[in-house]
């Protein structure tokens, strides 16, 4: 006997059957600005880690160990 290959297909998601974005009730939205105070960058301490929150020249955040 020899085994057959079998192909995965992943699921391919469009606009049709991807999920609806879920909605947050405005008291759980953090402001930006409440978290960087003015400054680029903040250091955020989850558990035994620290993340750097940063604030980049094309006004995107980007947050890394």
């Amino acid at each position: 006997m020899s085994a057959q290959p079998v192909l995965l297909r992943p699921e391919v998601l469009t606009l049709r059957n991807r999920p609806a974005p879920r909605v947050v009730p405005a008291e759980e939205v953090l402001d930006s600005e409440a978290l960087l105070k003015g400054r680029r960058e903040v250091l955020i301490q989850h558990g035994d880690r620290v993340y750097r929150l940063r604030h980049t020249s094309n006004d995107k955040l980007i947050l890394t160990k």
